[in-house]
């Protein structure tokens, strides 16, 4: 099993990531994906979570109109839309497959004017 995040960087506030994830090694269309930030000092916090198929999605209230979550079962890629983002937004951001317990290293996210 492989999860390889990239996408991250250093943007302002305000601005807009995309994240991906790339996965390999397992079936990507029958597993529910997540990704997961970390920010130092804080323990690790759910950002999104979608279902298999891409139809439903969860978000906590924090990241909640300005993230958004969607997969593309053919190239086994999860991503993560990040808008108007704001500098309690820096943290660590993984990608996560919970039906295998199976994390990635993760991707660096700053946003910092």
């Amino acid at each position: 099993v492989q999860l390889v995040e990239s996408g991250g960087g250093l943007v302002q506030p305000g601005g807009s990531l995309r994240l991906s994830c790339a996965a390999s090694g397992f079936t990507f269309s029958t597993y529910g994906m997540s990704w997961y930030r970390q920010a130092p000092g804080k323990g690790r916090e759910l950002v999104a979570r979608i279902t298999t198929s891409g139809r439903s999605t969860i978000y906590p209230d924090s990241v909640k109109g300005r993230f958004t979550i969607s997969r593309d079962n053919v190239k086994n890629t999860v991503y993560l839309q990040m808008n108007t983002l704001k500098s309690e937004d820096t943290a660590r951001y993984y990608c996560y497959v919970p039906g295998i317990d199976y994390w990635g290293q993760g991707t660096q996210v700053t946003v910092s004017s």
